[in-house]
């Protein structure tokens, strides 16, 4: 009797019928052996139905599986909480920089020492020279690193950035970038983190960490006019 097919009357098979007729027929499992087996049973003494060790088995397994995730989700979460702590201080690191200078040098210095990164980049796209320390970009280059005018960050590994991290770039195996706009009139700029591991910045990262530092960056930076 194929409950998928319903009864012989052509109705759905209900539940409570299936209950009722194993309740008459109890015979009707203890006698099928591949029915028994299929289902991971098996007729213990006392012609008792039992749980096989074959359905233990898959319940141990689905909650390995379940403790498995929890433990993912745990690390998840506290990978996230250091990132945030370490961006906090970060931030506290940038807004003591006393010049252009000293705001580059100290995101550098902080990618490195609090992030174990290989290298952070302020660039500015300008005519002419930038800050100490700013990497200097011609007028839409920010445009051709991000893949696009409507494009505000980029995650993962990009060639047409490796120029930004100068005689370090052969240790950047992974990027984050995210546009800025400093001044007024606004210049276009980008705050560029560079990291030695391929899978450091990915494409299915979320780049919420890198703009909020990119944010800070952009208003300690207009502190100072550009000269």
């Amino acid at each position: 009797m194929d409950g998928s097919q319903g009864g012989m009357d052509g109705l759905p098979l209900e539940p409570a019928a299936v209950r009722r007729f194993l309740s008459d027929n109890p015979e009707f499992i203890r006698e099928d052996a591949g029915l028994l087996d299929e289902l991971g049973l098996r007729v213990a003494a006392g012609n008792v139905v039992d749980f096989a060790p074959a359905a233990l088995a898959r319940v141990h397994a689905a909650h390995r599986r379940e403790a498995m995730q929890r433990q993912q989700i745990e690390a998840v979460a506290r990978d996230n909480f250091s990132a945030q702590a370490q961006t906090h201080g970060a931030v506290v690191d940038l807004l003591d920089a006393r010049n252009h200078s000293d705001l580059a040098w100290r995101l550098d210095d902080l990618a490195r020492r609090r992030f174990g990164l290989a290298a952070a980049v302020v660039a500015l796209e300008a005519d002419a020279r930038v800050p100490a320390g700013w990497t200097r970009l011609v007028e839409g280059q920010v445009d051709l690193i991000l893949g696009g005018p409507q494009r505000l960050a980029r995650m993962g590994f990009s060639p047409t950035a490796l120029p930004l991290f100068g005689a370090g770039c052969e240790q950047v195996r992974s990027m984050a970038m995210v546009r800025m706009a400093m001044w007024e009139p606004a210049r276009q700029g980008l705050l560029a983190f560079g990291s030695a591991d391929p899978a450091g910045f990915t494409e299915d990262m979320g780049v919420e960490l890198v703009a909020f530092l990119a944010r800070v960056v952009e208003r300690t930076a207009e502190r100072w006019p550009i000269l």
